[in-house]
């Protein structure tokens, strides 16, 4: 890829050691955070829905979709307002902002081991990368914000950023508030335990077990569905969410949660750091990954959904390269279950 690089001051750690201290600063977040949002904060959260849309609404408009991976505009390397707009920025603020996780081990993260200081790298922040290349000639003219699992869509909704991408599966509810790209990535539901436990997958071990995940997550909204229609066992504790998905591993290190459910490949990445813990079962749900836009930015989604094509396309520097670089170690050398189906543009307006 092009030299590009975000960089802090973190100096002197080393690989899997480094993300052990991350996790304990994770810790002290955890401790420190509000017990609204840490329990319960799922149903209906802030990543759920968007001003004005009862949860009613949004079940109802769930139910009419079918498909939302090809809920999306038809691929344009065409201008408009919105990217006018970005292109217009002036001087050191002539940037695409982007909303980025950074604790996403070979998705977005900072990297220990950079020489120097740590860098911000992996799957995800390369496609950042590539699309602030086609959109304003520079790899490097990206301003990255780091947000929280719970605030995707309200860092869209309000302003605060153009687009996430952060391993954000696209679906019905969310279709509502935001606008998303062809898929970029396939992945599914998955959980992850300690290798000593004998929870064995998702079934009737989950039974009387507390189960963690991220307030506003895929994963949450599925448990719930799940146990309403019985494919997932009553007796399930589903209280725990938190606002980042990392904060599940450390509750799960510190014995507080029994299991962790979250999309696979994220799983993978966080077994690949810990090596107490392991992926339990197959995933139990197939999604997509997508990039997340404003519901009105029509002509940044087919921009974007044409860059896709050419990021797929390209052998040397797109998809695979990156796949190889960042997730090959963790989810295997054979990409073709990761790769996403041919893209279909459904959407009309």
């Amino acid at each position: 890829m092009h030299a590009r690089r975000l960089r802090v001051s973190l100096k002197g750690w080393g690989g899997v050691g480094a993300m052990a201290v991350v996790c304990a600063l994770a810790v002290l977040f955890v401790l420190l955070l509000p017990l609204a949002p840490s329990h319960g904060g799922g149903k209906g959260g802030p990543d759920t829905g968007g001003p004005g849309a009862t949860w009613g609404e949004q079940a109802r408009a769930a139910e009419e979709c079918t498909a939302p991976e090809k809920q999306t505009l038809s691929p344009s390397p065409a201008d408009g307002p919105t990217i006018d707009e970005i292109k217009s920025r002036e001087g050191e603020k002539r940037k695409l902002i982007v909303g980025v996780d950074q604790n996403s081990y070979r998705w977005g993260y900072r990297d220990p081991n950079s020489g120097g200081d740590a860098e911000l790298e992996g799957f995800d922040i390369d496609l950042v990368h590539r699309i602030a290349e086609d959109i304003l000639g520079d790899p490097d003219a990206v301003q990255f914000k780091a947000i929280p699992t719970d605030q995707r869509i309200p860092a869209i909704q309000d302003g605060r950023v153009d687009m996430v991408v952060r391993t954000m599966t696209i679906n019905c509810a969310r279709l509502q508030d935001v606008a998303f790209s062809a898929p970029y990535f396939r992945t599914g539901q998955q959980l992850l335990a300690p290798k000593s436990s004998p929870i064995t997958g998702y079934n009737d071990t989950l039974a009387d077990k507390e189960i963690c995940t991220a307030t506003g997550s895929t994963a949450f909204s599925t448990l719930e569905q799940d146990r309403k229609d019985g494919r997932l066992v009553a007796s399930a504790d589903l209280r725990t969410t938190v606002p980042n998905q990392l904060d599940c591993l450390v509750r799960l290190q510190l014995g507080e949660v029994d299991a962790v459910v979250t999309d696979g490949a994220l799983a993978a990445s966080q077994a690949a750091q810990d090596p107490t813990v392991q992926l339990k079962g197959d995933a139990f749900t197939t999604e997509y990954y997508g990039v997340a836009m404003k519901k009105d930015a029509d002509d940044l989604v087919r921009r974007v959904n044409q860059i896709l094509v050419e990021f797929r396309q390209d052998t040397e520097d797109g998809w695979q390269a990156s796949y190889e670089q960042w997730l090959s170690a963790t989810l295997g050398d054979d990409s073709a279950k990761s790769e996403p189906p041919a893209p279909q543009y459904l959407r009309k307006s």
